[in-house]
């Protein structure tokens, strides 16, 4: 249990104290309850009387991992998937804990109503700031929308027809369905994506920048401009 802060407590036993007693790695037991929560959702039994999930931050890398706390029935069902001296061991150790913090709040003193209410106010603050944290995470992950979509493709369709010169061009005849697919093979290149739609909505400012100073290639801007000319050198020699 070092180098681990809990976000949740109760009168229960963490996975990762379980992990330790049965001496299994604790993604082993995460997997075990999580199969057992399984079954007891088949069997349209609540599973939170038995695991609660719930994370610890690791003080060493500050990062956020999943945990289960586990009630003492839960230890039993637990440690009913167990059999042999595995099982009595196991038995043995979270009886022994669950009998030692039922005997700390039997001798502890009354709890001060004010030192309850600051308490209540910081886990409240506590659960405020993770659900702002998963909210952000959330849009963090969220592709653009439609209204997004609409915008890039417009941004995408005037620096195509001010690279060919517009939609009465020669070069807007001849090479728009070139150059309007480029100009998404390029950006979905820059973003590293299957399709634009893939966009997530926290790169749309950036989109915007790159097809606000898209440009085809050398090359291509090269055959724009022989079209083009062809055409002025036409009206020349009409005159």
């Amino acid at each position: 249990m070092t180098n681990i802060q809990v976000t949740y407590a109760a009168q229960t036993i963490t996975s990762i104290e379980v992990a330790e007693m049965v001496g299994r790695e604790h993604k082993n037991v995460m997997q075990d309850i999580r199969k057992i929560s399984s079954d007891l959702g088949v069997l349209k039994i609540q599973h939170t009387l038995y695991f609660k999930e719930t994370t610890y931050i690791h003080q060493q890398n500050n990062q956020k991992y999943p945990m289960f706390h586990l009630t003492k029935q839960g230890c039993e069902l637990y440690g009913n998937r167990m059999s042999g001296i595995e099982g009595t061991a196991f038995a043995v150790a979270y009886i022994e804990r669950f009998n030692e913090m039922e005997a700390a709040e039997q001798t502890a003193l009354p709890a001060d109503p004010i030192a309850l209410a600051l308490q209540a106010a910081l886990d409240t603050r506590q659960e405020v700031q993770d659900i702002k944290q998963d909210v952000q995470e959330l849009k963090d992950s969220m592709c653009i929308n439609t209204h997004q979509e609409k915008q890039l493709q417009d941004m995408a369709k005037q620096r195509v027809l001010k690279a060919l010169g517009g939609y009465d061009s020669p070069a807007y005849k001849v090479m728009s369905k070139k150059v309007f697919p480029t100009v998404w093979r390029d950006f979905k290149n820059k973003f590293d994506l299957p399709t634009y739609r893939a966009l997530q909505a926290k790169q749309f400012e950036e989109a915007k920048f790159f097809l606000s100073i898209w440009e085809p290639s050398s090359s291509m801007r090269y055959d724009i401009a022989v079209h083009n000319r062809q055409l002025q050198m036409a009206v020349f020699n009409q005159h």
